[in-house]
């Protein structure tokens, strides 16, 4: 075992008077005594030298190799869960005397140990950030390593309530925002490069546009997530005329629509943490405000999966959404050049508009749920999805996931509740009677809601 390893060993151990005075003492044989589990950072002298030793791990963590890192975490998956002994005494208190305290009791008895050690690394200096990257390698190790799964339920469970939205501030972002904050963007945007700091100022500058993002009180220049605003005067169709460097600027004071065309997670060990939509939900509230002129809000949104899709159901000759017919009718798509042929483009229109509506209306994962991950969040947050556009994307990426298929989610205030309920209780997705209607010529007019494996 590596030098680093033993080290990481010894701190979580609360070994550290020990690592301080020998480094003689191997991992193996610290393991093989479980009282010292109770670690110096859990105990009382720990409070006290709390944010000495946090510091030291962080340290000693992120100069580790990934096997030392994988034995970290293996360790609070090991030795770092709730006591047994006095978990069981609060389960045998509540079963004789059920009640407010016994339920208390047991509550507390039931954390893991892992929660409040990680609230002590907290108390170092820049923990919190520090925290957020060490998930991230957490992350990257579970998809490998099962037993990581309830040392990242831990992380996860903390970090739901240190990013509550209500701790987040909302700012806006403008080309005179500084620098340091600007280049995270050019780095962190995720859905439609910014190619250089020119392209980057044509998407903050001009009047028409405007950009969102929350911050965290001590990830101060980090934006946690961000969105990018185009203001118009229709419901964006393609994200090629949206981002043209030779358009002409609509007047912010006669602009009716504001399209979201770009939202970002800027901090992989933040994933599962739940506040894109608040997100999404305050900056219709500021531009609302800002732009008394504005009454549609609506996205320009990617459709991730939907070639992948399509190709599996043109490949299966039993697929309950596509007959020899649409294969057929389909078949333009294997020409690589065919978006910049007009004859074959207008003949894939329609039957690749009417796959995509069986797509998002009828194709389901096995929980009776949208496949399209970004229709899943959209229409979560109470949107409806609004319209479909044939090569609204034909840069690389969108004609590699979606034939360049892009779709507007329409975000009405007033409809956002209701319209939430009805995905979250019956599993409707709320569409419009133009997306709909691309069904009728489905045999005999039914819908046939076929649940597929992702």
């Amino acid at each position: 075992m590596s030098t680093t390893t033993e080290k990481l060993l010894r701190l979580i151990r609360g070994e550290w008077n020990r690592f301080r005075k020998s480094r003689a003492d191997t991992a193996e044989e610290l393991l093989r005594d479980p009282e010292t589990v109770a670690n110096f950072l859990l105990s009382r002298r720990g409070e006290a030298s709390g944010t000495m030793l946090a510091q030291r791990l962080f340290e000693d963590f992120e100069s580790a190799p990934p096997a030392a890192q994988l034995a970290f975490f293996e360790h609070l998956a090991r030795n770092f869960g709730p006591d047994g002994d006095a978990l069981q005494r609060a389960i045998d208190a509540w079963r004789a005397a059920p009640g407010d305290a016994a339920a208390l009791a047991l509550h507390n008895a039931a954390e893991p140990r892992r929660q409040e050690l990680i609230r002590r690394l907290n108390y170092s200096s820049g923990g919190t950030y520090r925290l957020v990257e060490m998930r991230e390698k957490l992350l990257a190790l579970k998809r490998e390593h099962a037993e990581l799964v309830p040392v990242d339920a831990d992380f996860r469970h903390l970090f739901t309530s240190w990013f509550n939205p209500g701790f987040l501030e909302m700012r806006p972002i403008d080309w005179r925002t500084p620098a340091n904050i600007l280049e995270k963007l050019i780095r962190y945007e995720a859905v439609h490069t910014i190619r250089d700091w020119d392209d980057l100022r044509r998407r903050l500058d001009p009047p028409d546009r405007r950009c969102f993002g929350f911050f965290h009180p001590q990830l101060v220049d980090e934006p946690l997530i961000f969105v990018e605003v185009a203001l118009t005067n229709d419901p964006a169709h393609s994200i090629q005329a949206l981002l043209d460097s030779g358009r002409t600027p609509t007047p912010a004071d006669t602009a009716t629509t504001a399209v979201f065309y770009s939202i970002s997670n800027t901090q992989k060990g933040l994933a599962g943490v739940p506040f894109g939509s608040f997100l999404l939900k305050h900056a219709i509230d500021w531009l609302r405000r800002d732009v008394p002129t504005l009454t549609t809000f609506v996205t320009l949104s990617p459709v991730p999966g939907f070639a992948r899709w399509l190709a599996a159901e043109r490949a299966n000759a039993d697929s309950p959404f596509t007959d020899g017919a649409t294969r057929g009718a389909l078949e333009g798509l294997d020409a690589p050049d065919w978006p910049h042929d007009a004859e074959r483009a207008d003949v894939l229109r329609e039957p690749l508009l009417h796959a995509a509506a069986v797509y998002f209306l009828q194709a389901k994962t096995p929980k009776n749920q949208p496949l399209d991950p970004v229709a899943r969040f959209h229409l979560r947050n109470g949107a409806a999805l609004h319209r479909m556009h044939f090569l609204g994307d034909t840069s690389p990426k969108g004609m590699k996931q979606a034939h360049g298929l892009m779709v507007n989610y329409l975000y009405v205030p007033d409809d956002l509740e209701k319209n939430h309920e009805a995905f979250a209780e019956h599993d409707e997705v709320v569409a419009s009677a133009e997306i709909k209607a691309r069904l009728a010529n489905t045999e005999n007019g039914k819908k046939r809601r076929v649940k597929v494996k992702h």
